[in-house]
């Protein structure tokens, strides 16, 4: 397990928003290379072969996706701050105030202060639109000697254990899918398998598709990070718990899941002694939703981690459930490659 945490927690610390995933997959591809075959297509996706002990009856693919949500600098104002858009979902809220980073370059995103806002000003949340990067520039021209408009940026956050086992970092979205896959690879493997790590999730399910349409699987498992609503313990839908195990989707908003699948995965886990739970909202999307309906179609089911304060600076996750989902993974991939589903 330290061994999957620590994998998790260099990951986390890399920058790789939506179209600028390189450091990321150097550090995979550094990874996996000795365990595995390994190829990268046309959009940046990593492809890995893992030769088991026996040649599987299905084949199977496992997928994490290796972006991670960031900002992108839209202009540059007269005074030297930075306006931007969101690349992938953040909620306002969410940006207000915190570290960014644009390689050695910092900055804190700011908003009108409080004390110059009118009376009807203060009870809104200020607008996205007004928002901005204040990087200690003192004009146009100096910002500009450190940034150019187009540059992409990523929450300026490190990895910190909250308790024994509960973390905190950025990007686990979905970094923690990448580190099962690694472990997995770095394993001996009793089936053949795919792994692929997809680079532009966030905006809107792209690599996976054309991984998936190279592998051609007859079943998928989607590795990924999801919301955990859990702060209230009256709260009437949860999503999922930090701290309960891994958990499985029946639907999403990309998908609807394969019912014989799903049934199979929670039986799976039952038979196994692994912690899992239910996504109980039918809420977000993942890759899934473009690999179940690439080419003529696969077999898909998605296991997430749990996770607290998602697509922010600061994603709060528990390490059992990181384990619980790299165990799942392992043996559900067994199951599925071995025909126990037909």
């Amino acid at each position: 397990m330290n061994k999957l945490v620590n994998i998790l927690k260099q990951l986390s610390e890399l920058d790789g928003p939506s179209g600028n995933e390189q450091a990321v997959r150097d550090f995979i591809i550094k990874e996996i290379s000795p365990y595995c075959d390994v190829k990268i297509d046309p959009l940046g996706n990593i492809i890995a072969f893992k030769k088991g002990e026996k040649s599987p009856k299905y084949k199977v693919m496992l997928d994490a996706h290796i972006d991670e949500v960031g900002i992108i600098v839209t202009s540059i104002t007269a005074d030297g701050f930075l306006k931007f858009e969101t690349v992938g979902g953040i909620e306002t809220e969410a940006l207000m105030c915190k570290r960014v980073r644009f390689g050695n370059t910092i900055g804190i995103i700011g908003a009108k202060p409080i004390h110059q806002s009118s009376g009807d000003e203060r009870k809104k949340l200020p607008s996205r639109d007004s928002l901005y990067i204040d990087i200690g520039a003192t004009d146009k021209e100096d910002a500009e000697k450190v940034i150019s408009l187009g540059d992409i940026g990523t929450f300026d956050t490190k990895w910190a254990d909250l308790s024994e086992d509960i973390f905190r970092s950025k990007a686990i979205d979905d970094r923690v899918g990448c580190a099962v896959l690694i472990e997995l690879l770095r394993q001996n493997a009793e089936y053949d398998f795919y792994a692929t790590f997809t680079v532009g999730e966030e905006l809107g399910l792209r690599g996976a598709k054309t991984a998936t349409y190279s592998v051609d699987p007859d079943f998928a498992i989607a590795l990924e990070s999801t919301t955990a609503a859990d702060l209230h313990k009256n709260s009437e839908n949860p999503v999922t718990k930090v701290g309960e195990g891994v958990a499985v989707s029946f639907m999403d908003r990309a998908t609807l899941y394969d019912r014989e699948l799903y049934d199979f995965t929670l039986k799976t886990a039952k038979e196994n002694g692994i912690p899992a739970q239910i996504k109980t909202a039918v809420a977000g999307g993942n890759n899934a939703g473009t690999i179940h309906l690439t080419k003529g179609g696969v077999r898909t089911v998605t296991l997430s981690l749990p996770s607290r304060y998602i697509h922010s600076s600061a994603t709060v996750g528990s390490k059992k459930d990181v384990f619980s989902q790299f165990k799942l993974a392992k043996v559900l991939l067994n199951e599925l490659a071995g025909g126990k589903l037909d």
